[in-house]
């Protein structure tokens, strides 16, 4: 499953930071959550905030937020071995990775309204991201997206 760019994105390269890391000036941010820990959530929503806080187009930083809690809620939800979370700014570009550490790839359901409110995550990120896919790598998979600031 992929993204608008038609590929499953390009190989993860080491983004710095170690595990558990709050970000950087360099424009990074990594956070290595555990199983479960529906708490990271708030948090990651956090910290990405704080990272974003210069960007000019803030209605991106809240899409960013919002699509990154849903990509953190899926890898916590739906897996047993926690996550590790990745969000790099370079020039105009966000990207948030998440990475697991499960075997097999997130399938995009389509539902009914009426059928309650769980399975429209990866939906949203489809919608609302310029850029997003899955890939595997090693023993799980990073489901990525990125955006791209506007021009002031």
């Amino acid at each position: 499953m992929t993204g608008r760019q038609g590929g499953a994105g390009p190989a993860a390269s080491g983004h710095g930071g170690e595990p558990g890391a709050e970000g950087d000036p360099g424009g990074r941010l990594r956070r290595r959550l555990g199983c479960a820990d529906l708490t990271a959530v708030p948090e990651v929503r956090h910290a990405l905030r704080e990272l974003l806080r210069h960007w000019r187009k803030q209605d991106t930083a809240e899409v960013a937020e919002l699509l990154a809690s849903e990509l953190v809620t899926n890898a916590l939800v739906h897996t047993d071995h926690g996550a590790v979370v990745t969000a790099t700014v370079a020039a105009s570009t966000l990207r948030v990775e998440v990475r697991d550490f499960m075997a097999g790839l997130p399938v995009q359901q389509v539902l009914a309204a009426h059928l309650g409110t769980h399975g429209r995550g990866l939906v949203l990120v489809q919608s609302l991201a310029d850029a997003w896919g899955v890939r595997t790598h090693g023993v799980g998979k990073v489901v990525w997206f990125e955006l791209h600031e506007s021009p002031a």
